[in-house]
């Protein structure tokens, strides 16, 4: 039972105990960075062998709709799927990072997931402060973070 004349922890205090240590904005945009290049290591053959080299130099926003199922549809069902069986993605786990719950410090749920990968559009739309905000919030957190009640920590050995 908590001790009610003790003054309330904050979070960083009580993740610390946990033994969380949380990622910072460094690591986490090379793993963002591993990610995206991966990404496109295999979407931009597939998009290329549809559409011809042009797609890459055109200038529409999107050229049909095998460009919407390689572009934005098949990076966010694999990235929630390696959120929610491996609570981190190929460039997190290059680096030792794991996506938790904030509630519990488990793997995510699928509404968490599925609410982070979208929140992520909402970290870039104030000239990418919500990505910007890891480097100065004290848990470490992007507005992604915050909303879906997730922390990246780097993972124990």
């Amino acid at each position: 039972m908590d001790d009610i004349y003790q003054p309330p922890q904050s979070d960083v205090e009580q993740h610390s105990a946990a033994g969380y240590q949380f990622a910072g904005f460094w690591v986490r945009l090379v793993a963002t960075l591993v990610d995206t290049l991966l990404m496109m290591i295999v979407t931009y053959p597939i998009l290329a062998a549809i559409y011809g080299f042009d797609y890459f130099t055109g200038g529409a926003a999107v050229s049909g709709f095998w460009d919407i199922l390689f572009s934005y549809v098949l990076p966010a069902v694999v990235v929630i799927m390696f959120w929610l069986y491996k609570s981190a993605t190929p460039g997190k786990m290059l680096l030792g990072l794991k996506v938790i719950s904030q509630k519990d410090g488990q793997g995510l749920s699928v509404s968490q997931s599925i609410g982070r990968y979208f929140a992520y559009y909402l970290s870039t739309i104030p000239l990418m402060l919500g990505f910007i905000w890891i480097a100065i919030d004290e848990n470490k957190q992007g507005f992604h973070d915050k909303l879906a009640k997730t922390y990246v920590i780097k993972a124990k050995p």
